[in-house]
């Protein structure tokens, strides 16, 4: 059959088939591929070597037979020259450049899927990190980024604000290393570059005449005020105070639930209050329609280093931070001989005690255990206040203070 108009309009796909292959009497490989839907397209088919060849020349009706006859001859001509038309075709193709990711499309990438993983307050600083602090970098082509490019961005990063430096940093490279794993980078480039500053493990503790003098300045009425007491009191982490609601508080029976979502290892937790904290929380004023307990804005308690700075000013103590109040609280409940599993449970770690196939079959929440250990540091905290030493007797389980 020559492929005319007239008989290519007669032409169908046999019942049970999905397609047909009809080939031009008059010129050996001119073709046309009929499929299910209506889809016709040209080819040619011939041999290169020992494997076969099909090239699509273009789609029928769009493309007529005698244009499509005149192409598929041209074509053929060079393959009895020796050329591989196809396969310059697919050459052409690999040759063509492709769009490279850039940093800036990378985290935009790595920020949807950080959102679904980290707290709030971690995919913030994440963000800022990503978005802020590798800015420089945001038009490079992911793999084109080299170790000097993040190196010369740290450098300058850290003579202003070095602990910062390494935070971003740590930033960079988590979103390399979740790109490689995605396919979408081949090495990490932050590997290799130094820190911005040598950072020793935080160890401060803080001690009695010290607990004392921050007590005695957080007297005045103001949220910054009752979350360092409340810090003082319970241990806790200042994200999960300054964004404690009241939906969360049980005052009758003295309990703080901190459900999973807020807490560091997405574990809920279980905070008895002492009277002191309880007594602290129960006289903060409710605002109107705002179930968080402290700020004003849209989350809860903001500000901390202006409120820190002025409460340094007033303390004249050496250098110390917010999350030492949590560190003394823990050493000195272990100080007065609460039980390690006790302390750990207060803290809510998993760790020690409450590490490995422990933790997954030891639910207990040790409630009346720290409800005392709560006490028995809310009195200690008091004595210490008042300049009375407070008297610890051993007792089986913990200590008790009389």
């Amino acid at each position: 059959m020559k492929l005319t108009k007239a008989a290519v309009s007669k032409l169908r796909i046999p019942e049970g088939k999905s397609e047909l292959l009809v080939f031009d009497d008059d010129m050996a490989g001119f073709g046309l591929r009929l499929r299910g839907g209506g889809s016709a397209t040209w080819l040619i088919q011939y041999r290169q070597g020992k494997r076969q060849r099909r090239m699509v020349i273009g789609k029928y009706p769009a493309m007529a037979p005698e244009p499509a006859r005149t192409a598929a001859a041209e074509l053929l001509a060079k393959v009895r020259l020796g050329e591989d038309p196809q396969g310059l075709k697919l050459q052409s193709r690999r040759t063509v450049p492709v769009k490279k990711l850039t940093i800036s499309e990378l985290a935009e990438m790595y920020l949807a899927a950080a959102a679904r993983r980290q707290k709030a307050s971690t995919f913030k600083e994440t963000r800022r990190h990503v978005m802020r602090n590798w800015q420089p970098l945001h038009d490079m082509a992911v793999d084109e980024v080299e170790l000097e490019h993040v190196a010369a961005v740290l450098r300058r990063h850290g003579k202003a604000a070095p602990i910062d430096a390494n935070r971003a940093r740590a930033s960079l490279s988590a979103m390399f290393a979740w790109a490689m794993g995605e396919g979408l980078a081949k090495r990490n480039p932050v590997i290799g570059t130094n820190r911005a500053i040598d950072e020793t493990p935080r160890d401060r503790v803080l001690a009695p005449e010290e607990i004392a003098a921050i007590w005695k300045v957080t007297g005045e009425p103001g949220d910054f005020n009752a979350i360092v007491r409340l810090l003082m009191l319970t241990g806790q982490r200042c994200g999960e105070l300054s964004s404690m609601r009241w939906s969360e508080l049980d005052l009758d029976d003295a309990i703080w639930l901190l459900p999973s979502e807020r807490t560091k290892n997405r574990r809920a937790h279980l905070v008895p209050l002492s009277s002191a904290a309880e007594s602290i929380i129960s006289a903060l004023p409710r605002r109107a329609g705002r179930d968080l307990v402290f700020g004003r804005g849209a989350g809860g308690f903001s500000g901390w280093s202006q409120c820190k700075r002025r409460m340094d000013d007033r303390l004249k103590l050496p250098p110390w931070r917010l999350h030492d109040i949590r560190r003394t609280v823990i050493t000195g409940m272990s100080e007065l001989n609460t039980q390690p599993h006790v302390v750990e449970a207060i803290a809510n770690h998993v760790s020690g005690f409450k590490a490995g196939v422990a933790g997954i079959y030891n639910r207990a929440t040790y409630l009346p255990e720290k409800r005392q250990a709560m006490a028995i540091w809310a009195d200690h905290v008091a004595s210490i206040v008042a300049d009375e030493p407070a008297t610890v007797v051993p007792f089986q389980g913990g200590a008790v203070v009389s």
